[in-house]
């Protein structure tokens, strides 16, 4: 898209290695006391048929942002940005008496999420005035989950920045559920999309500067959903070089 284009382009992702076997599911979750008025809560997971920290095969001619790290979990609590995980364990410190969601994905290394079947997972759970845990039963509601653009991006990694999400509980068409991104960016190019089918996509053109996007689910009315989860807006940022403006 050149560069004096007035207004955000969206394409799709070209194919990506597909891991069909792959699979994501908690192994154990415990929590202990923290302090007077909080909990630590270690959720382990069990990875089968997929390798953390290493390159997706790709992510070379992707030319979008992707981690030196490799490939690793998306680790999403009530649909704040995310924590990348290499290792199948995360620590987190929750306050007491807080309710909470988990959405975990297995990533490509260029921070693309995983569609496929059991490569997700969503997790329900409380913490008491004790700080311990109860695991409660997952909202049968529809959901969405933001997952990508976050933080910065500087340079080459500029030009084509990954949009990405994941739904829960429903599926995306033009009859039916659908995700409203609406762009903001400081430069004014303000943008709207709808996505009628649930796939990564890239942006183009979205202006240097400061930006955020919310990602609101839709009915098949086109009116948001109501019920968890079904909002989130993001932050992240663009410069051409570094040090960030």
């Amino acid at each position: 898209m050149p560069a004096e284009a007035e207004h955000v382009a969206i394409t799709a992702v070209d194919t990506s290695p597909q891991f069909k076997d792959a699979q994501l599911a908690i192994a154990s979750v415990k929590a202990e006391k923290a302090g007077a008025d909080s909990a630590k809560v270690t959720f382990n997971f069990n990875v089968k048929n997929y390798e953390l920290k290493q390159q997706t095969s790709d992510a070379g001619n992707k030319l979008c942002s992707n981690s030196d790290k490799g490939q690793h979990i998306h680790f999403i609590l009530d649909n704040m940005p995310y924590q990348a995980l290499y290792e199948p364990t995360n620590t987190i410190t929750v306050a007491n008496n807080s309710d909470h969601i988990l959405m975990a994905f297995l990533s490509r290394s260029y921070h693309e999420s995983l569609k496929t079947k059991g490569a997700a997972l969503v997790y329900h759970f409380s913490i008491d005035g004790k700080g311990n845990l109860k695991k409660l039963a997952v909202p049968s509601t529809p959901m969405v989950f933001y997952s990508r653009p976050k933080g910065d991006y500087i340079g080459k990694d500029t030009s084509n920045v990954l949009f990405d999400f994941y739904v829960w509980n429903t599926t995306l068409s033009p009859d039916g559920y659908k995700v409203r991104a609406q762009i903001h960016n400081e430069s004014g190019r303000d943008t709207a999309i709808v996505m009628t089918e649930w796939k990564s996509s890239f942006l183009h053109n979205l202006g240097m500067g400061k930006s955020f996007i919310i990602l609101t689910l839709l009915d098949k009315d086109n009116k948001p959903v109501e019920g968890p989860n079904t909002q989130a807006m993001r932050h992240f940022n663009l410069a051409a070089q570094e040090p960030m403006q």
